[in-house]
């Protein structure tokens, strides 16, 4: 099999990127900045293809690169992740010793604010534990996905209306269809720490945002979930706006898009 990074980029240069990256499989580079060009290179004597773009959004920046993929399996990035030696054959073997999954979740060291899951057993992943996997942990059989016709919302991530989310959207659409997953306790590197490109604070408009991808994420179910977001970090989220007042931020996020 081969394994193919699809990595998602704002205004980096390819041959910096692939090396600071440690990049030792193909990959695709989406960068986004304002002007359109093409380039390939070879890094480690594999083909890196970098398309820079005149667009915005991580969402679209994923999708572009999902719609060039050539892999057997695909294997989402970002610019500030740094991958261990060996992490191309630790994912194909993974592969190869779990021919039931279509998709694997890896971990992936990053700091102690940003750890949102750190898997120490391999398990089935369903819609009501697979809300706290973030992007660069997903690799995916190209040709499942593909014919489950799934993409990134553009409403949600860096650069899009609402903040973060894409990545929960997109493991459920899976997983509505139909495919296999499983968390693996295999780490593949790590990220680098750096400003968010998205998050400003515990502010009004997380909050109301985090109600709009409830809607999204869970439907008649929404306020309960928030309710239960609420109630389970509001001790860590609720320091300047108080519980009640998040609950009804995100009550109005969930109100604003209800019959779409």
């Amino acid at each position: 099999m081969k394994l193919q990074v699809l990595v998602s980029a704002v205004n980096e240069n390819a041959v910096d990127l692939a090396e600071r990256m440690n990049l030792e499989s193909d990959a695709i580079i989406i960068n986004q900045t304002d002007y359109f060009d093409y380039e390939e290179l070879k890094h480690k004597n594999r083909r890196i293809q970098c398309f820079a773009l005149a667009e915005r959004g991580v969402g679209l920046s994923r999708n572009n690169a999902l719609l060039r993929a050539e892999g057997d399996i695909v294997l989402f990035s970002d610019e500030d992740i740094v991958y261990d030696a060996g992490y191309e054959k630790a994912v194909l073997d993974a592969f190869e010793a779990h021919p039931e999954a279509d998709f694997l979740l890896f971990n992936m060291r990053v700091g102690q604010a940003r750890a949102t899951y750190y898997t120490k057993k391999f398990h089935r992943v369903h819609i009501w534990n697979a809300g706290r996997y973030p992007t660069y942990s997903f690799a995916v059989r190209r040709e499942k996905l593909h014919a489950a016709n799934v993409t990134f919302s553009l409403l949600f991530g860096g650069g899009a209306k609402y903040s973060n989310g894409e990545d929960s959207l997109f493991l459920k659409d899976c997983l509505k269809y139909g495919l296999k997953v499983y968390a693996i306790p295999i780490e593949i590197g790590q990220e680098r720490e750096r400003e968010s490109t998205w998050f400003q604070g515990y502010t009004d408009k997380f909050f109301i945002d985090r109600g709009v991808l409830y809607h999204f994420l869970y439907g008649a179910l929404a306020y309960p979930m928030a309710v239960r977001f609420i109630a389970a970090h509001g001790k860590v989220m609720c320091e300047e706006i108080p519980k009640k007042n998040a609950l009804a931020l995100m009550k109005k996020g969930i109100r604003s898009v209800e019959g779409l």
